[in-house]
């Protein structure tokens, strides 16, 4: 298995911080998660994209006023 060099400044990974090449990677690594620069995609939900669609994402009574017809 090949070592990667670190995510953050490109050095050889150490094995005390792997994946990164020290602490402060880490750090720095866990400060971009916890300020919000990372994110995981999230699938957007199925009923709020149909309602996206409808032109009732902004309006929350459109769906029940639908529903009375």
């Amino acid at each position: 298995m090949t070592d990667r060099p670190c995510p953050i400044c490109g050095k050889p990974a150490k094995a005390e911080a792997r994946p990164f090449c020290s602490r402060r990677c880490a750090s720095i690594d866990l400060q971009r998660w916890l300020s919000g620069a990372y994110a995981v995609p999230a699938a957007e939900d199925e009923s709020a994209a149909r309602a996206d669609e409808l032109g009732e994402a902004s309006d929350p009574d459109a769906a029940a006023r639908r529903r009375e017809r």
